[in-house]
């Protein structure tokens, strides 16, 4: 300043920087601070994608009804498979079956896709169709673990817990990961595991938030008043901190951050699962209000998912509901060993109007380009029968898809055989669908780790590519 006495317009001019660093301390002291989490940089490049929804099919979708049709099936239909047949979870392997459902080709790209999905036929050009997918295991526990985990046996952080750990939560009301369930939906085979922080900080482990229940999530209802509650919470994280003091214990940390989480989710989560506002035609654009309950509640967890991006949500994983025709159960509903025409056509009833209208819904909003979809199961089916009408687990190839974030929209990628039994061009495996998730989410997977067991691990393990070629 040139003297004692100055003009209000050289005191702005003098000290306006200082406001942006008083901004800059604010947005630094908030835990989704896209800058650094932990000490680690939240992204090695520039991403082309904020959000990830996981619409995990449990139970195995299969292949060759779906999304690989195969004329040849229907050619030898009734005849023993000419090639040999790899070892299944029953061995009571039957004939060659032609699929019960019927192809046709959708959009500009002329993708073929089932009549189990005419509506998510109607986006086919913004899918990005890989059928040349495998797992090495071929039970559900272990398939779902690897799918989920990158292993296939419990105490892993699951996929959507290092994205978080990678990311953190744009919203610090709520979760960065969080686990939609509806209608009676349950946890596939593995349990809760599947969902684990495993040896990742405790605040990473996904919410799992009922979609038609209030509470929403179990455990955050307020039992005292307001300002009574604020002092219980205190208290315990002054116990905590002092219990935890110099021993810089991650789970203690993560402990309070989970009481601090839960206090601010008690008003966060029941505005974003309050879906009243939505419009008449949003509601018909899902199907929330369908005759069939399976659909209307995964409709709800399809609305509820765009609503969560919209709020800043990093991770979200939608859970099928049983519908209880042929062999598949509760936790694994595509699982149809019997039966296979009547199961897959009800499971698909209840999911393809529903994910197309949140495909649908996303664009219009201006979000599918930051938002990426992921569709899969934990592994395909036979092409022969199992009993006269159903189909045995299949690893060795079988179809997912990708929609938005940045990839190739009208995209096929891989190939099976003529059987559509093994893959025979581009095999990819479940590390290189994680690989691409995380690098559309601007993290390199291979620099994503963290230290545990005296070795720096990761959610692709040793292996995993990314898959370019369905980029944009």
């Amino acid at each position: 300043m040139s003297g004692p006495n100055f003009s209000r317009r050289e005191l702005l001019r003098q000290t306006s920087n200082g406001f942006g660093l008083l901004a800059l301390q604010g947005l630094m002291a908030e835990t989704g601070f896209a800058g650094q989490v932990d000490d680690r940089p939240l992204a090695h490049h520039i991403p082309r994608a904020k959000h990830v929804i996981f619409c995990f099919m449990s139970g195995g979708v299969s292949q060759v009804d779906s999304f690989d049709p195969k004329p040849e099936l229907e050619r030898l239909h009734g005849k023993p498979l000419p090639v040999k047949v790899e070892r299944t979870q029953f061995n009571q392997n039957g004939n060659v079956m032609a699929s019960p459902f019927t192809f046709r080709r959708y959009g500009q790209s002329g993708i073929p896709v089932s009549s189990m999905f005419p509506e998510i036929g109607t986006v086919a050009d913004e899918l990005a169709v890989v059928r040349s997918m495998t797992s090495s295991v071929s039970e559900h526990a272990q398939g779902n673990y690897l799918m989920h985990t990158g292993f296939p046996f419990m105490g892993h952080p699951s996929a959507g817990a290092w994205m978080n750990y990678g990311l953190g939560s744009e919203n610090e009301n709520l979760p960065g990961f969080v686990v939609l369930q509806s209608g009676g939906s349950v946890v596939p085979h593995g349990g809760a595991g599947l969902f684990s922080s495993g040896f990742l900080p405790g605040h990473h482990q996904a919410s799992i938030v009922q979609a038609d229940r209030v509470p929403a999530v179990r455990n955050i209802a307020p039992a005292l008043e307001d300002g009574e509650q604020l002092r219980h919470l205190d208290l315990i994280a002054r116990l905590d901190r002092r219990f935890a003091r110099g021993t810089a214990d991650p789970q203690v940390d993560a402990a309070i951050r989970n009481y601090e989480t839960a206090y601010r989710m008690q008003a966060a989560v029941p505005e974003a699962c309050d879906v009243s506002g939505e419009s008449a035609a949003t509601r018909k654009l899902y199907g929330v209000d369908d005759a069939e309950p399976t659909k209307a509640a995964y409709a709800r967890q399809c609305l509820l998912a765009r609503r969560l991006v919209e709020r800043g949500v990093r991770f979200i994983e939608l859970s099928c509901i049983t519908k209880n025709i042929g062999a598949g159960g509760a936790p694994n509903p595509w699982d149809q060993h019997g039966a296979l025409k009547a199961g897959h056509s009800a499971m698909a009833y209840q999911v393809d109007q529903p994910i197309a209208g949140l495909i649908k819904d996303l664009r219009s909003r201006g979000l599918l380009e930051e938002t990426l979809i992921v569709w899969a199961g934990e592994f395909g089916r036979t092409p022969f029968s199992q009993g006269s009408d159903g189909r045995d687990h299949n690893p060795y190839g079988f179809s997912v898809f990708f929609a938005g974030g940045g990839v190739r929209g009208g995209t096929v990628y891989g190939q099976t055989d003529e059987f559509g039994y093994h893959v025979v061009e581009d095999r990819c495996d479940i590390y290189d669908l994680w690989a691409t998730v995380l690098h559309q989410l601007g993290l390199d997977h291979k620099r994503l780790t963290y230290r545990y067991a005296g070795r720096d691990v990761r959610l692709t393990d040793v292996h995993g590519n990314v898959l370019k070629k369905i980029l944009a």
